[in-house]
């Protein structure tokens, strides 16, 4: 049996919260959910994330959570930012695959995404320094003093300055996820993202790495160039399956979004930097039908968080009315993590053909939203346990 602990979130999270669980139960694979409330009116009255959530996820070392409402503009930082740093989770995984039936404009594409996002560093590492202070007026001054180039040149009093770090070891680490995880799973490429004609200190660098861990797996390279003068990763020669079926490409993160776009079924495994995956997350969602089918999982070296990612949609509250098919796919994410792989392929068949026949799934998932024969959270979640039964 496995320990799982269970974050039912805020706003819609308890509802497919409570549909996933039943769903994974329905798998047949043993967990003991160790439930662990932690939504917003929790985080507010306590001053942050409990101390026994941390303890629960470091001790089960893997937790699913539904969402937690993020103030935007004021209040605490998002809560998902948060776990990720504190636990390590340099990993963000995001599946975004078609299904028949789904309302798509590329339902004939035949999408099979995987998007890997590095979590720890980049704009989101949250060095931020806000306008009007002090300490950023010094900031802007040192800056300005360092530059040999460009400068600040708007008033120190009225700026706001972020940072972006990228390191050789972070961008090393989500690089080796990312062709490991493509060699795993037997995928075809990878192509990694970012904006080196412009960033050339900080994405030039992730190029630089990329193509060093690419050549250590034996990757092919789509153009020879790439490849020259590059020695591969040291760390990583010898110690990595067979990567010569595997192809690299690069692409900026502007003609990435337009090739998403024209022809997103040329594409396998994505790798990125943290705010752009956080965009292009989005993008390959919309590609499949939304946010409501789009999976999430956050892993590190000692813990894995498996997440929607959509938010916790607070006006649709106690409504029994949301599409509970993203955290149920983070629950399959799950499984194939716990490596119940059979369970995980039954579940996937399932979640494809209650989608495929249209009858028993929420009204987002209908021709017309209004259509009087949509079903509930619990009753989509329930049509997708019985399919599991039928399909044995």
């Amino acid at each position: 049996m496995y320990k799982v602990t269970l974050i039912p979130g805020d706003g819609v999270g308890p509802e497919i919260a409570e549909a996933t669980r039943k769903v994974i139960d329905a798998t047949g694979v043993a967990i003991d959910w160790d439930v662990q409330d932690c939504g917003i009116e929790v985080i507010e009255a306590e001053g942050g994330v409990p101390d026994r959530v941390m303890k629960s996820i470091r001790s089960n070392k893997v937790a699913l959570k539904a969402p937690i409402t993020t103030p935007i503009g004021k209040g605490f930082r998002s809560v998902n930012v948060f776990l990720r740093q504190e636990l390590g989770l340099y990993a963000c995984v995001r599946p975004c695959k078609s299904y028949p039936g789904m309302l798509t404009r590329f339902a004939d594409a035949n999408v099979d995404l995987v998007l890997i996002r590095e979590n720890s560093e980049d704009l989101y590492a949250g060095v931020e320094f806000q306008a009007g202070e002090e300490k950023t007026a010094q900031l802007i001054e040192t800056i300005n003093n360092f530059s040999a180039g460009k400068k600040i040149n708007t008033s120190k009093s009225t700026t706001g300055v972020s940072i972006k770090p990228i390191s050789r070891e972070g961008t090393r680490a989500i690089s080796d996820f990312a062709f490991d995880y493509s060699i795993r799973t037997k995928r075809k490429s990878v192509t990694s993202v970012c904006k080196a004609n412009i960033m050339k200190y900080t994405d030039g660098l992730w190029y630089d790495v990329c193509r060093e861990v690419a050549l250590a797996y034996g990757a092919k390279f789509e153009w020879d160039d790439l490849a020259q003068g590059v020695a591969p990763c040291s760390e990583l020669v010898g110690k990595v399956k067979d990567g010569s079926d595997l192809l690299y490409m690069e692409r900026l993160i502007d003609n990435m979004c337009m090739q998403l776009v024209l022809k997103p079924d040329q594409y396998d495994v994505v790798l990125t930097q943290n705010l752009y995956g956080d965009i292009l997350s989005d993008l390959c969602a919309g590609l499949v039908g939304g946010l409501g089918v789009a999976p999430g999982a956050n892993i590190g070296p000692d813990a894995a968080i498996f997440e929607a990612t959509h938010g916790s949609a607070p006006k649709y509250a106690g409504q029994n009315k949301v599409n509970p098919t993203a955290l149920i796919l983070s629950g399959k994410l799950m499984l194939e993590y716990l490596g119940e792989l059979d369970a995980a392929q039954k579940l996937d068949r399932a979640i494809g053909a209650v989608i495929a026949e249209g009858k028993d799934v929420t009204y987002d998932l209908k021709p017309d939203r209004n259509d009087p024969t949509a079903v509930g959270t619990q009753e989509m979640a329930e049509a997708i346990c019985r399919k599991m039964q039928e399909l044995g």
